[in-house]
């Protein structure tokens, strides 16, 4: 199930993250950064400002990468140690649905946020560097802790940043 599609501008936030690289096979070694982030934050006595997140910068598959981060937005600029980066979610206009169900199904919701926005003429924010497409605002937001809640009941944003007006 989703809720969405919708448009939205949205401001400029500052994060901390985790960069990786994972294959699918190897998605729970990025779920597992979730925690470490967490605990990096308690240490230095912050909180996240926000739901735990997975910036995709490069979309991979089958044997390919995805290249991304795995965050948490804070309050304010919290300089990272090496391990954890500072980064900012980018300002702009954002499509953006609500994505009910197994994490594991959610391939469905992007195609049809990616539909959505064809529909309407909107163009990602994206751009190429050698054969890669670098995405210049992928998000995934997980509203529910996928670990906590029934795989059925999770909840995850997805939002990509966007050129063209409606």
């Amino acid at each position: 199930m989703t809720s969405g599609p919708k448009h939205e501008v949205r401001a400029e936030k500052p994060y901390v993250a985790i960069p990786t690289k994972v294959t699918p096979r190897q998605w729970g070694k990025a779920a597992t950064l979730v925690t470490e982030i967490q605990d990096w934050l308690r240490g230095k006595g912050a909180a996240a400002s926000g739901p735990p997140f997975f910036r995709y910068w490069v979309i991979g598959g089958g044997h390919r990468e995805h290249i991304m981060e795995v965050g948490a937005p804070v309050s304010g600029e919290l300089d990272g140690d090496g391990r954890v980066v500072q980064g900012f979610m980018p300002a702009g206009d954002y499509v953006t649905l609500v994505h009910t169900g197994n994490p594991e199904r959610i391939d469905g919701a992007h195609t049809r946020l990616q539909d959505w926005a064809a529909d309407r003429g909107l163009a990602w924010m994206n751009r190429g560097e050698g054969e890669n497409e670098v995405w210049g605002g992928r998000f995934e937001f997980y509203l529910s802790d996928p670990v906590r809640t029934d795989k059925d009941a999770c909840s995850i944003e997805i939002a990509y940043l966007v050129h063209g007006a409606e």
